[in-house]
């Protein structure tokens, strides 16, 4: 190999580190938003489910309240 063909060789090598290196800092900030994605899911669905028990709770107090009537 020439100098200038180990010289080319060195640049690409520099940039697939380069390209390494970005990958993995994102690939570690997707994970980490998808972390907080899934506890913010997680979170919204037991708001869900609360806010459905109340309203189940509203109607059947509400249908007693007509038979009364």
């Amino acid at each position: 190999m020439t100098e200038q063909e180990l010289e080319q060789l060195e640049k690409k090598i520099d940039t697939l580190v380069h390209h390494l290196k970005v990958l993995k800092d994102e690939n570690r900030s997707l994970h980490e938003s998808q972390s907080a994605l899934m506890a913010e899911r997680s979170r919204l669905i037991e708001k869900n489910e609360s806010a459905k028990s109340r309203v189940e709770a509203i109607i059947t107090r509400l249908k007693a309240m007509e038979i009364e009537i």
